[in-house]
């Protein structure tokens, strides 16, 4: 389903700092998202437009990052796939999963990219332990995980992917959060190129939060992290 009209006028959640935030509450069609972020980049970039967060949801999709390898698609006409420039291989997005497409100017917050990765890593760990859930990272696997010790020895689960690009220094796409989505959904493709590993979501870990839940979490957090540090 499209929502075209959240994509011309979301609903601002609220301002943090210079940071305009917006939700949709409908389903975006990723073609109409991925053009709304370019087209807002370029204005950050020209200095006509103040920088974003924009919380949203997709209908189901597989997108392609710039490492994507073939052979991870496993089930290519299940659902639509997307090739996208953003870092990384191949995930899904889908109801039930909060995304974030953050569009910040690193001209203004130094050019670091790697800097700005791992702010976005620990927006997503101090989100996550709002609902008292331990995230961590890996050096060896992009996004946020959390160790499953009672389905296994050493098992650990994906509950948040990382996916940037970044032109003339200012950033979009962004992070995903898996709130409630249909984690079978996930069995389409090998996330990341990782197969060792599953995928989860808060409500899986027991916790029955909502979209409002995680949206006031990830503005709260937003603030301690890209505004106060």
């Amino acid at each position: 389903m499209s929502d075209t009209a959240s994509l011309k006028t979301p609903q601002p959640l609220r301002a943090v700092s210079a940071v305009e935030w917006r939700i949709s509450d409908m389903p975006v069609d990723y073609r109409e998202a991925e053009a709304f972020m370019e087209a807002r980049a370029a204005k950050i970039a020209a200095g006509d437009a103040p920088e974003m967060v924009w919380l949203l949801e997709h209908p189901p999709l597989y997108t392609a990052g710039t490492s994507a390898k073939e052979e991870d698609l496993l089930m290519p006409d299940r659902f639509p796939v997307y090739k996208t420039g953003r870092g990384g291989q191949f995930t899904y997005h889908g109801p039930g999963q909060r995304v974030g497409y953050v569009m910040l100017d690193l001209n203004k917050r130094g050019r670091d990219l790697r800097a700005f990765v791992t702010q976005l890593e620990t927006w997503l760990i101090k989100t996550l332990a709002e609902f008292n859930v331990v995230g961590e990272t890996r050096p060896d696997r992009v996004g946020v995980w959390v160790r499953r010790p009672t389905k296994g020895p050493g098992r650990e689960d994906k509950i948040a992917a990382i996916g940037v690009r970044v032109r003339k220094w200012v950033t979009f796409h962004g992070i995903s959060l898996n709130v409630e989505p249909d984690l079978d959904h996930f069995s389409g493709i090998v996330p990341c190129g990782i197969q060792q590993h599953g995928v989860t979501s808060l409500v899986d870990l027991g916790l029955p939060v909502t979209y409002a839940d995680v949206d006031a979490a990830l503005s709260r957090q937003f603030t301690e992290v890209f505004e106060r540090t």
